[in-house]
């Protein structure tokens, strides 16, 4: 970026002629005075230096105050002096170069002159505001303004918008139409308005300052209908119209993409002098992870104001706006997911949906219902997955030799090393005995599988994970799960790690992964940024054509015969896994809660659904996913 140069004076070396005569041959030169005053200039004063009238240092002092925090390097350029005609005294002008950092990589360059006078023995200073700034008049002040940046967007799938700054009332006490006593209480019906704190904003109106907006709350437009009427009526109440940067609902991956809000105290001490109070910074998600990005870089000006108070701009560094974050998300199948979840109702348990695409690993939704009180359970949630970690204990089964045909026994119970197994409590009767693994799979048998599980050698089930994307980090820009299946201790850990219980733990986008992987025929690493660079850890076993063909086979027949068959009109040929598993301290009966999971592929579409405490993953995840595909 270009220098900024004001009012350039001809740099002069030397003195003029009748050099030594000026103030008699004891006077020192000026340039000594002249080289005090640089030196003091870059420390925001006039220091020490001699001057013709005292009061200026005091009124130099309050005009640059402005500017203090600025960096500032003055430097004499020259000093002209210029003989006096018969008795009267001579006179210099010092050439002063100024450089002002008003940004890193824009300083603000110009030079003034200012008047040295000889008196007697020295010289003194004859200031004035234009030795400061040319043209600066007396009576003039000066002011620092921050040009703040257009933050930047957020995008979706196909370049969408769905982060971008849309209007907002930012509600509060206007202290300037109210005094005394009147603060507080005015503060106090208003916190009770807007259902804020009521102590810390009383509290906070009190000691601002008189003339200052005490915002207690932010609002979309459309969420703010409501309040008027009752906030309109006290007494100094007041709703400015804004904008932030806000998806096109408050629910709408909000704990993903994150929001924007007031530089916290934490966060301008860790920046380093980059930002300050009262910036508008990103808070949480992607707005924080990229803020850097986002947020841009603020411009400065220095105005003056003169005495008829209008206004000029004597320097400026336009602000660098911010670059916009691409992501794969798309706008419709986000909403839907939100809308599926919201459908839990009132008070419903935590609960999360994740949509991939096989084909190139987009993440097409990430959704976390209102249970999940803001917390990013669709991507980091730690979970006992249950069933639907059958697909990967199949895997494993399939290269330990087994066929979909063979038989395997499905027991009402098991028990293994003293601990009893059985299945879900409404499994049909009609798959207990011999069955085949196929029916296993579809019915969700957890003790046929318990059954095989000395088939598999150490690795062998983390193996199979690994092949579907599950168990194996990866940096994917933004925080994410993808699940454990850590070795067995006991005989009892393996047996429950073969259901998806026991130390094997998976997020929703863990288990969508999956899905994913199933469908694609390989192990689908997620893109949700495309811009972020990964390179994926292979698998030490990847997944076959074939294994991926038959695991599509044994997804599909939840469907067609199994606990998932109230899919089988949805249109597309739809292969799912149902899950259930058991976690926390029981009731009073002694039961467990559950977990309810179901994952599913329809076409170029994988999806996973978690709630967090159901009857089971068909009862209670099933009618989300069934919306979600409908």
């Amino acid at each position: 970026m270009r220098s900024l140069r004001l009012g350039v004076a001809a740099l002069l070396v030397g003195v003029g002629s009748g050099c030594s005569v000026l103030g008699g041959d004891d006077t020192a030169p000026p340039s000594g005075v002249a080289d005090d005053l640089a030196a003091a200039l870059s420390g925001h004063s006039l220091g020490d230096v001699p001057l013709t009238d005292e009061a200026d240092r005091a009124a130099f002092a309050e005009l640059v105050s402005p500017l203090e925090e600025v960096p500032v390097a003055v430097e004499v350029a020259s000093v002209e002096e210029v003989e006096g005609a018969g008795d009267e005294a001579g006179s210099a002008t010092a050439t002063l170069a100024w450089r002002w950092q008003l940004t890193d990589t824009a300083p603000w360059e110009y030079d003034t002159t200012v008047a040295l006078v000889p008196d007697g023995t020295g010289w003194q200073v004859d200031w004035a505001p234009e030795a400061l700034v040319p043209d600066l008049a007396e009576g003039d002040t000066l002011g620092l303004r921050t040009l703040p940046p257009v933050r930047g967007d957020i995008t979706g799938a196909g370049g969408a918008v769905l982060v971008t700054e849309r209007p907002v009332l930012r509600y509060g006490l206007d202290k300037t139409k109210v005094d005394g006593p009147q603060v507080a209480r005015s503060a106090r019906r208003i916190a009770r308005v807007l259902d804020v704190d009521v102590a810390s904003y009383v509290e906070r109106a009190e000691a601002m300052g008189a003339e200052a907006f005490v915002e207690a709350l932010v609002l979309r437009e459309d969420d703010a209908l409501d309040v008027l009427p009752g906030f309109a009526k006290i007494r100094g109440a007041l709703a400015v119209r804004d904008t932030l940067p806000l998806a096109p609902t408050r629910e709408f991956a909000a704990a993903l993409l994150g929001r924007v809000g007031p530089a916290t105290a934490e966060v301008v001490e860790a920046s380093d002098g980059r930002i300050a109070a009262g910036d508008e910074v990103g808070l949480s998600g992607l707005q924080e992870r990229y803020d850097e990005q986002l947020r841009g870089v603020a411009g400065t000006s220095v105005v003056a104001r003169d005495a008829d108070d209008r206004l000029r701009t004597l320097a400026e560094v336009p602000a660098a706006d911010g670059a916009d974050l691409a992501t794969t998300l798309d706008p419709v199948l986000q909403q839907k997911a939100e809308d599926v979840l919201a459908g839990l109702g009132e008070g419903a348990p935590a609960a999360a949906l994740v949509a991939i695409r096989p084909s190139d690993g987009a993440v097409l939704a990430s959704a976390n219902g209102a249970g999940a009180a803001g917390a990013d359970l669709a991507m980091t949630g730690q979970y006992a997955p249950g069933s639907t970690f059958k697909v990967v204990t199949s895997l494993a089964l399939l290269r330990s030799g087994m066929g979909v045909d063979d038989v395997v026994s499905c027991p009402a119970t098991t028990v293994v090393d003293g601990r009893s197994f059985k299945n879900y409590d409404d499994y049909p009767a009609t798959a207990i005995g011999d069955i085949t693994l196929t029916q296993a799979i579809a019915q969700s048998c957890n003790t046929a599988l318990i059954g095989n599980a000395d088939r598999l050698a150490e690795g062998d089930l983390a193996a199979a994970a690994q092949a579907l994307g599950l168990g194996t980090d990866h940096d994917l820009g933004f925080p994410v799960y993808f699940g454990q299946v850590p070795p067995p201790e006991t005989e009892t850990g393996a047996a429950a790690d073969m259901i998806g219980q026991g130390t094997v733990l998976a997020s929703p986008f863990a288990m969508a992964t999956v899905g994913a992987s199933v469908r694609a025929g390989r192990a689908v690493l997620p893109v949700l940024l495309p811009d972020h660079q990964v390179e994926q850890v292979p698998p030490q076993a990847p997944l076959t054509g074939p294994e991926s063909g038959t695991l599509r086979g044994l997804m599909r027949a939840v469907v067609t015969t199994g606990s998932g068959r109230f899919l089988q009109d949805v249109p597309g040929e739809v292969g799912a896994k149902t899950g259930t598993a058991e976690h926390g301290e029981p009731d009073a009966s002694g039961a467990l809660p559950t977990h309810a999971w179901m994952i599913a592929t329809r076409g170029d579409l994988a999806v996973a659904v978690f709630v967090e405490t159901g009857v089971s993953g068909s009862q209670t995840a099933g009618p989300v996913l069934e919306a979600f595909l409908r």
